[in-house]
Parts: C-alpha cells; structure tokens; sequence
C-alpha cells in the first residue's frame, strides 16, 4: 500500500466512523469505484480501527473517568447504571460478531448494489428522526438494549453504526445529548474487541503488504478527522439537523445503484 491510498482510506475511515454515512460502506465503495485494496489488510484495518477509538477516547475521557469511579465505587449509582446500560447494549452485536462473523463478511465484497441499497435504508432511518419531537428519557435498560440491536444490524456496509444507534435513539424519545453520549461509548469495546478477534484469527503474513509509513499516515489522518468529525456529530445532534445526512445517503446510495446495475 502506497502513502496515498493509505492516507484516503484513513480520511474516509475518520470522517465516516462518527457521521451516519456508514464508514464501512464508503469503504467499500472506495474498492469498487476505485479499485482500492487497502481495507482487505488486516493491519491496516486495525490501526485505522484503533485510530478512530483515541479520538473517541480523548473526547469524552472525562465521562470514561467518572463512570469508572463510579463503578469501582460497588454502588449502585447514576455511573454504574450507565454503565451496565452499555455493556447490556454490546450483547446483540457479541452475538452477531461470535456467531454470525462468516455471514457478515460476506457482505464485504465491494458490492455497489448492496451497498447503495443499505445507504437508502440508512436515509430513511435518518429521515424518520425529523418527525419525532425531541425526548426526555435517559436511556431506559429495555432501550438501551434496543439500541444495541441497532449496533448489530448495523454491522452491514451501508447501515451507519451512529446513524443507526443514534436514530433509534431518538425515536424511543430519549436526550439527544444522552444518546449521542451513549451512542459513541457503546462502540468502544466492541471495536477494541473486533480487532483483537482480526489479529488473533488473521492471516498475519498479509500485514507485510503494509509499511511503516503508510500505517502512520493512515492512523494519524484518521485520528485528526475522527475527532473533528465526533465533535461535529455532537453539535449536529443537538440542533435536530440528521436530514441533510439523510439526503446525502440518499442521493449517494442511488449513485451506487447505479454504478453497480
């Protein structure tokens, strides 16, 4: 892999990851259109993968600290409710990653049909957010479990992880400022886990492809545009404006259908 390829597939891991446009998605587009290889490395899967984490991990460590105070505490407080809400939220898509890895894998084929189909899907769940008013519930136990099937579905190229976990939130009537907070902790173990599942399981000879340089520029261009695009997300959240995302995935899902009919 060259320092370019590396650096596009890191802009487009960063920017995708936190805004409801499916990074795995626009990846897969990238190899259909593009012909880019890239994202079948193993290596640089994880290390994007790893990237988009730090810059979640850096903006809201502040709430990471406390909820583990509160945890370690053994009471049963706001920060362990919170946080048993999460771990309740990774059930659906331990499932699906231990039991259904093969299946969802095979999705990744570079398909522009399928893609562009799950990027409408995406538009409309999106779009559905702008007829709900806004909530005041803080993120139910049954909800939160609700929003972790979402996560699960969403592991499809095409069906954006925040878009979906976000939107669902939101159409159960919960906080926008509670689910998007919930919506970016929730994916952090699973993601840490998934690529502790690649590098033990994958072929390691195939990292070889990958140099030294181009893994650092993929990692820091994903972590630089992951955290602005996390902030952004937050912001965007707040003020109701999912519909110009809606829109977006729309008219690019129906370019894929194009393309690859």
């Amino acid at each position: 892999m060259d320092w370019l390829t590396a650096l596009i597939l890191g802009l487009i891991q960063g920017l995708t990851e936190f805004l409801p446009v499916s990074s795995s998605g626009h990846l897969e587009l990238g190899k259909s259109i593009f012909g880019l290889q890239g994202t079948e490395n193993l290596l640089f899967t994880v290390t994007v993968h790893g990237a988009t984490v730090l810059s979640t991990l850096m903006i809201f460590y502040k709430d990471i600290i406390r909820l583990l105070k509160g945890l370690f505490a053994f009471r049963w407080n706001p920060e362990t409710r919170f946080t048993v809400k999460i771990f309740l939220s990774m059930i659906p898509v331990a499932v699906v990653g231990v039991f259904f890895r093969d299946e969802v894998e095979s999705y990744f084929t570079g398909d522009a049909v399928f893609v562009g189909s799950m990027l409408i899907i995406n538009s409309f769940v999106l779009a559905l957010t702008s007829l709900v008013k806004s909530g005041v519930k803080t993120i139910p136990f049954v909800d939160a479990l609700v929003i972790g099937i979402a996560q699960a579905v969403a592991v499809l190229p095409g069906i954006s992880r925040s878009g979906a976990t976000i939107s669902t939130g939101l159409l159960l009537r919960n906080q926008k400022e509670e689910v998007t907070r919930f919506s970016f902790l929730m994916v952090i173990i699973p993601i840490l886990g998934a690529n502790a599942m690649d590098l033990i399981s994958g072929d390691m000879q195939s990292n070889a492809q990958v140099g030294g340089i181009p893994l650092f520029i993929g990692f820091l261009a994903a972590f630089l545009t992951g955290l602005l695009a996390c902030r952004w997300m937050i912001g965007i959240v707040k003020k109701g404006k999912l519909i110009w995302f809606a829109l977006y995935c729309f008219v690019i899902g129906l370019a894929a259908l194009i393309w690859g009919g």
